[in-house]
């Protein structure tokens, strides 16, 4: 079962933002289809890294793009961004410290922001940026 499903509220009607999103979902699901395979070789630390790391390189992109069009709520949507990561990071802390990895925490975390992120953050950049 993948940690987090496509929901049709996650999309934006924007063709290339919309597949964008779809394979940063599909990759944190890949991820974790590796991560319960014992012998798959990806450990938790690995997994959340490398989904804190792919993040983390799709908001940079993001928030270059606002900055070259100099968009009006540009602090918004990158504090949206930073407290995303540090709900990411407060988890990936929570397994450095007592080995306590929840993946419901994570999913809900995910689902959660991949929901009102895009339907209000995202959508109103692609709007403005159209």
């Amino acid at each position: 079962m993948p940690l987090i499903e496509w929901k049709k509220e996650f999309a934006l009607g924007v063709a290339d933002v919309d597949h964008e999103h779809r394979e940063l979902i599909e990759l944190i699901n890949e991820l974790y289809r590796h991560l319960e395979q014992p012998d798959s070789g990806v450990s938790v630390e690995n997994f959340l890294g490398e989904i804190y790391a792919k993040i983390s390189a799709h908001f940079a992109l993001e928030e270059k793009i606002m900055r070259e069009h100099t968009y009006d709520q540009y602090e918004e949507h990158k504090a949206d961004h930073e407290r995303l990561l540090d709900e990411i990071r407060d988890i990936m802390d929570a397994y450095e410290d007592d080995a306590r990895f929840d993946k419901n925490e994570l999913a809900a975390c995910l689902s959660t922001w991949f929901t009102e992120h895009f339907k209000t953050k995202d959508a109103r950049l692609h709007k403005y940026l159209r």
